[in-house]
């Protein structure tokens, strides 16, 4: 699991929980399927994430990944994402995505406190 900072061009890891660090600590914004929650601001949910061209390789264990965009709601801007990746084909569900989600939105004020 990673949590990441949006910029206006890159994206940048703040903190992660895994094996080793992603592959990619820092990455454009129109990258891969946090590129994609990003511009799309809803979540990136892939069950099989060798069948997605958009996948960003960050642990080549990975099958499933789910991007939650953290979205100012002030701003319309995408501040930063929760992403998590499994080793697991089809891990995420529908309560997965729910409970994502409502971390961001608690989340959400670290980004408007630091960004003031």
């Amino acid at each position: 699991m990673g949590v990441y900072d949006v910029g206006p061009e890159l994206v940048s890891m703040i903190a992660y929980s895994g094996p080793s660090a992603p592959a990619y600590p820092q990455f454009p914004a129109t990258k891969g399927l946090t590129g994609a929650a990003i511009r799309d601001k809803r979540p990136a949910v892939v069950g099989d994430v060798r069948a997605d061209p958009r996948y960003l390789t960050a642990f080549g264990s990975a099958l499933s990944e789910i991007v939650i965009p953290i979205v100012d709601e002030k701003t319309g801007a995408v501040a930063g994402t929760i992403d998590v990746e499994t080793e697991q084909v089809n891990a995420f569900s529908s309560e997965d995505q729910k409970m994502l989600e409502e971390c961001a939105c608690i989340a959400l004020p670290l980004w408007t406190v630091t960004r003031s």
